[in-house]
């Protein structure tokens, strides 16, 4: 006797994407299991799934966290297509990781062809101020270049760790509603034909 299908909760897929070495796995480990994990295996790519509240309704979130490390460029792709918002986390203390955010935004935009992702900038380990070698305002104007939040966080001291990710489930819900969905289908449409929305 078949039971009738039980109500899945929607499900939100959320990338994180960066260098080796920014925190990625600490912040999705510290978010999943409110634990700070310091010494951590470089990461091929690790998926975690948890239920949410968000605006009192219930949805999964879908965490991929990627490899930081080049050689996994190409599966990236594969990844960023499944994607429907991104946290891009960079290191406050290494400049090396900020100036890699570039090439992950463009890259993103280029494998998911749209002008306009769910995406926040994420500058991590704001507990090491002493060690900063990027100015909060540098990653502001960078952020808003790129017409994204900016928000800087801390898997050790647990700072801003819910924050991003209940912000980008708020975005990419927002994306997903019907009305965004009937305005993007409208410009997709608009694109083909060259027409104005009015």
């Amino acid at each position: 006797m078949s039971k009738g299908k039980v109500n899945q909760p929607p499900l939100h897929k959320v990338i994180m994407v960066g260098s080796g070495g920014v925190g990625k796995s600490a912040l999705t480990l510290q978010f999943m299991y409110d634990e700070f994990v310091e010494d951590y295996e470089p990461t091929k790519a690790d998926s975690y799934r948890k239920n949410v509240v968000l605006d009192t309704e219930v949805c999964q979130i879908d965490i991929l966290d990627t490899a930081g490390q080049e050689d996994y460029a190409a599966i990236r792709d594969n990844y960023f297509r499944s994607g429907e918002g991104f946290l891009c986390v960079f290191s406050i203390t290494e400049r090396e990781s900020y100036d890699a955010t570039e090439d992950f935004r463009e890259q993103i935009l280029r494998v998911k062809n749209e002008e306009e992702v769910p995406f926040i900038l994420i500058g991590n380990k704001c507990d090491l101020e002493h060690k900063r070698q990027i100015t909060k305002q540098e990653a502001i104007n960078r952020a808003n270049q790129w017409n994204v939040p900016y928000i800087e966080t801390s898997a050790k001291t647990r700072t801003n760790v819910d924050k991003i990710f209940y912000d980008l489930l708020k975005e990419i819900n927002k994306k997903k509603s019907p009305e965004t969905k009937d305005v993007n289908f409208k410009r997709k449409a608009c694109k083909k034909k060259r027409c104005f929305i009015l």
